[in-house]
């Protein structure tokens, strides 16, 4: 496959001026100091990005947007301000990152932003140097460890502290506002919030709102994500012949991911054969054969932090498909097509559901969490799901344009050998829908 053939681009992207990349600043508007301290888009994924005319985020104004977008999502709600220890919420509202696995299930920075756009940082010890380069971030202190592995017998004592300049910076930037919307903290310092007369909300709903609807540089950083992440699959692909494990073809999509700026991968869903049903299967050392249909889900965190969720199925060798896979396939293609082609801003979630096409009925039992969901720096609101969960599971809310949507299926019946998976990312437009996703479909496998 050339990657001409189906890396397209959309008339709006403005071609790449060279003059940027070659002076003081990259394309991005980040510095070009092969020293710096901030991490980002390599030479790799900027000339990649160039001759397939994407045009980068300018990181400046999309960093002042995502502000805004909290900011809008506070005074609504008149609350004095958010505070975030969810590494992912931290990234959207300052762009600073810091060990982002680690700190997920080790909760050793935070940060507040108040309804005023008032952001201070706390971040990991003697940190402050990673974040000198974003002037919204006015303040970087620390302190905010307060579990058990770092404070052990004076959690509460380190909570209190903690819970205790709270409030200053309460009083300092709300005055009487004690309303705070707080998105996951350890138990200690929840409970030492109240004992100041602290109002708790959810802050995730805050976050995950203002995350939804994107600007135009961050539908250009996905662009470029997803763009990075569709050329390591081309490499995946082409490395997927009889004889390698699993593990050896998932390595290719977390090396090339990595060198081009990318970050890390939340799963390792990749399976062949037999392993591709039921779904959820991680990649291990099975050795895939001739006639093995091949499933994964990307689940990346490229370039800029942005998540390029996308799924593929392809057939191992030579061998002709057989007919099974092939009616797998066409499912599973048909499925994510035709709810693709359904979507425009002002649906509800729940006439995108009762429009979505049904899945067979033997394939119902084994179908997919989800028709599709949001996508961002990870997977995001909303959940829009099956009518089979919607009773149980199911939320409202509606379609604005600058939304970005997974799209998926899981094709496979209980007790087959196989299954399929295929997903496409798509941005809600002002007139309907454009899928950002270009890597190709099986032709063999949709031959009829």
């Amino acid at each position: 496959m050339d990657s001409a053939r189906f890396f397209s681009t959309v008339s709006s992207n403005r071609k790449i001026d060279p003059a940027r990349r070659r002076g003081r600043f990259k394309a991005d508007g980040s510095l070009n100091d092969n020293d710096r301290v901030e991490i980002g888009p390599t030479e790799l994924a900027f000339g990649e990005w160039d001759a397939l005319g994407l045009t980068p985020p300018t990181l400046s104004r999309m960093r002042e947007y995502r502000l805004q977008r909290i900011v809008g999502e506070l005074q609504k709600r008149d609350l004095a301000g958010v505070l975030l220890f969810d590494p992912l919420n931290i990234r959207y509202a300052t762009d600073t990152t810091n060990m982002q696995l680690w700190i997920t299930h080790n909760h050793a920075r935070a940060c507040f932003v108040s309804a005023a756009g008032h952001v201070i940082l706390w971040d990991f010890h003697n940190c402050e140097h990673l974040s000198a380069h974003l002037p919204l971030v006015k303040e970087v202190r620390g302190g905010a460890a307060f579990f058990y592995f770092e404070t052990g017998n004076r959690t509460e004592e380190h909570a209190a502290t903690f819970a205790a300049e709270v409030q200053s910076v309460l009083q300092e930037h709300a005055g009487s506002n004690k309303r705070l919307a707080v998105d996951k903290i350890e138990m200690a310092g929840f409970t030492q919030l109240q004992r100041f007369g602290i109002e708790i909300s959810d802050g995730q709903e805050v976050m995950e709102l203002a995350r939804a609807v994107k600007n135009e540089d961050e539908i250009n950083a996905m662009r470029c994500s997803i763009v990075s992440t569709e050329i390591a699959m081309k490499q995946m692909q082409e490395a997927s012949v009889p004889g390698v494990t699993e593990n050896d073809i998932w390595s290719i999509l977390h090396a090339e991911n990595i060198r081009r700026g990318g970050e890390w991968i939340e799963c390792r869903i990749l399976s062949s054969g037999p392993r591709t049903n039921p779904w959820f299967q991680e990649c291990g050392p099975r050795v895939v054969q001739e006639g093995d249909l091949l499933a994964f889900d990307s689940d990346l965190i490229g370039p800029y932090g942005i998540c390029a969720d996308i799924s593929r199925t392809w057939l191992i060798g030579e061998q002709a498909p057989t007919a099974e896979q092939k009616t797998l396939y066409r499912v599973a293609y048909d499925h994510i097509r035709h709810n693709m082609s359904i979507l425009k801003p002002g649906m509800s979630f729940r006439e995108v559901t009762e429009a979505g096409l049904l899945l067979p009925e033997q394939y119902r039992a084994q179908r997919y969490g989800v028709m599709m969901h949001g996508v961002g720096l990870c997977d995001e609101y909303p959940c829009i799901r099956y009518p089979e969960d919607l009773e149980g599971h199911g939320y409202d809310g509606v379609l604005e344009p600058g939304m970005t949507l997974c799209v998926e299926a899981y094709v496979g019946a209980e007790g087959g050998r196989e299954g399929v998976k295929l997903e496409d990312q798509v941005l809600i437009t002002e007139e309907g829908v454009e899928n950002l996703t270009s890597y190709p479909f099986e032709a063999a496998l949709l031959d009829d």
